[in-house]
């Protein structure tokens, strides 16, 4: 018997998961010197958050350490279960590491006991929406194995493209050089970012404004859907009016989709920042950057 296991970074809402049955692992962030754990969205307070961001305070994440993972594995080892666990991408955190050091020396105490970690490449709804086909998969009779051998496919349709409104969160991150993100600053630059298959952030394209940014991610959707058999996220760090118009462009091209709307959680909005809107879907295929200009 098995437990399937995600982290709150898939974005998933919390009612989501709970009809799936999946347990997750809180992410954790730091706002003036206190330490929270995202639940995804349960209690979270995402307007005192990001009025936080915007008077200025600096929220920080970090990685949990082995021993918070020992206690979270230990848990389903004790109770007799082996762990699927469907992560964000590798590529995006240190954390991983501490989780390979908790379960080699689980592996010691619990030697029957098995995990298997499946990592997404990529964050947000790109991770979540593999973590919600593992689910209907594995609550319909499949194996750990089958499970896993159909994501190592899908992961491969997963697409997910943002806007940030300002560059100084992803220079401050390390994802842009601080000459980047001036200039781009100065000239209204919106780079539309995309996580590639290895689960890194690149640039797909660098837009002069806000609203062209925005309809060049609903072009995205509108050429890139692979039908209408799962829902768009359409996610958003406080600017719920530009979530609002890019879910009315893509519904305009394509009535019959799903739309879900969402917020962008802390963690992920530590490193985005306010404004920033994203849209995640399945594609024909993941976005491979065309271009940086």
């Amino acid at each position: 018997m098995s437990v399937l296991l995600c982290d709150s970074n898939c974005e998933l809402w919390y009612t989501r998961l709970k009809e799936l049955g999946v347990d997750f692992i809180s992410m954790p962030y730091t706002l003036d010197d206190q330490e929270y754990f995202y639940d995804l969205g349960e209690a979270t307070d995402f307007k005192f958050f990001y009025d936080s961001v915007r008077q200025g305070k600096t929220p920080i994440t970090s990685a949990l350490n082995p021993e918070n993972y020992k206690e979270i594995f230990t848990k389903y080892f004790e109770a007799g279960q082996d762990v699927l666990y469907v992560s964000f991408s590798h590529t995006m955190s240190g954390t991983f590491n501490h989780l390979n050091l908790a379960l080699a020396e689980l592996k010691e105490i619990y030697p029957e006991r098995k995990c298997t970690v499946f990592n997404t490449n990529s964050i947000s709804l790109g991770a979540g929406i593999q973590v919600e086909q593992a689910a209907l998969l594995k609550n319909g009779g499949a194996s750990d194995e089958e499970v896993v051998a159909f994501l190592q496919k899908f992961t491969n349709k997963s697409a997910m493209y943002f806007v940030v409104d300002d560059l100084m969160h992803l220079k401050r991150g390390g994802r842009l050089s601080a000459a980047a993100a001036f200039a781009g600053t100065l000239l209204s630059l919106k780079p539309v970012l995309t996580v590639s298959a290895t689960g890194g952030l690149e640039v797909f394209k660098k837009i002069s404004g806000k609203k062209k940014a925005l309809s060049f991610l609903a072009e995205r959707v509108i050429d890139e859907l692979d039908g209408f058999d799962h829902n768009v996220y359409v996610v958003d760090a406080n600017c719920p009016q530009d979530g609002d118009s890019l879910a009315s462009a893509i519904k305009q091209a394509y009535p019959n989709v799903n739309i879900v709307r969402q917020p962008i959680g802390p963690v992920i909005g530590t490193h985005c920042g306010p404004g920033t809107v994203g849209v995640i879907f399945v594609a024909k295929q993941r976005p491979v950057a065309l271009s940086a200009e």
